[in-house]
């Protein structure tokens, strides 16, 4: 995992993202925060669990669907079930060594 900082790449309502094996941050102060990096390091496990391609297309594809659905591009968004896991489990700090294989399904 390497952590990069740049307030360029990312859009103005994101603080974060994951592209494995980077996690991309908007700001420096954000690498000192236990529950942020957290929710990004559960990303980077879903990410090698759907060995990267297929998570992206899930990804993409979820969201599409939600955004039909709800109407509503943050409905849509913090109802994809890798965000949903990632927001569920983000303040227990354990959560990574304990996960179970695509445990992201539970949130379906």
């Amino acid at each position: 995992m390497f952590v990069v900082v740049n307030k360029f790449i990312l859009a103005r309502h994101f603080d974060g993202v994951v592209l494995w094996p980077f996690i991309v941050l908007k700001r420096e102060e954000l690498k000192k925060n236990p529950v942020f990096m957290n929710h990004e390091r559960i990303h980077l496990k879903q990410q090698v669990e759907m060995l990267l391609i297929f998570f992206f297309i899930w990804y993409f594809f979820e969201y599409f669907i939600r955004l039909i659905k709800y109407r509503d591009s943050y409905k849509a968004y913090s109802r994809i079930c890798f965000e949903r896991e990632a927001y569920a489990n983000e303040k227990d700090l354990g959560y990574i060594t304990n996960r179970k294989f695509w445990a992201f399904l539970k949130y379906l």
